[in-house]
């Protein structure tokens, strides 16, 4: 059954394993299995969007949620494969499959974060200035220069989606702060992480200054 909501659509999808891919983001891909190569062909003479699914190797299937991933710029190599960027627009979830070959087509629906009820700034703030100490504790324990990007965003949302897309090795844990659908919730989880991290990379700062 078709639901009658005007945020449904056909989506070309395209299952990657262990990535996730988050609002905003960018992703570059190397196009080079046959059925994918004719999937890209096809929406670059259209609307240039296919959806990107993390398909988990330890179960076997792919998520049932993904995020819309749209084609900025190309490069066209030998044997018709190629190099794209593209960068994430919306997410959405898999109402059906409608297609499997040449390659899979789904049936998806819009998601979006429910309105917040209260200020989310201060709890933003809270998770940038943990992202902070994370990144400062790593950097003294690498002796390493690594900073935050200039543009590191400062709204809700879009801080809570940088944060999920920048968490190493962790795909299923990207996968469920995807799926959230309240933006407090996620960054509250994000917060919990970024505080695990930061007590660890401390413990380890303390010794390797008590060794050295």
């Amino acid at each position: 059954m078709v639901p009658s909501s005007i945020a449904v659509r056909e989506l070309p999808l395209f299952p990657l394993p262990d990535v996730v891919l988050f609002p905003e983001r960018p992703l570059p891909l190397h196009i080079f299995e046959f059925r994918y190569r004719i999937m890209t062909n096809t929406i670059l003479d259209s609307d240039r969007r296919f959806g990107v699914l993390m398909f988990d190797p330890a179960k076997g299937q792919n998520a049932s949620v993904g995020c819309c991933a749209e084609i900025v710029n190309f490069q066209r190599l030998p044997d018709d494969r190629m190099r794209i960027m593209t960068k994430g627009k919306q997410r959405f979830r898999v109402l059906e499959y409608v297609r499997e070959k040449p390659y899979r087509v789904g049936l998806v629906e819009w998601l979006e974060d429910t309105p917040p009820v209260g200020e989310l700034q201060p709890l933003a703030d809270d998770v940038a200035k943990l992202l902070n100490d994370v990144v400062r504790l790593s950097a003294k324990l690498t002796d390493q220069k690594i900073e935050l990007p200039d543009d590191l965003p400062r709204l809700p949302c879009e801080l809570s989606f940088w944060v999920a897309s920048n968490l190493h090795g962790v795909a299923a844990e990207q996968q469920a702060l995807l799926e959230m659908q309240d933006t407090g919730e996620r960054l509250q989880r994000e917060a919990e992480i970024l505080g695990t991290t930061r007590s660890h990379l401390a413990a380890r700062t303390a010794l390797k200054d008590a060794l050295s």
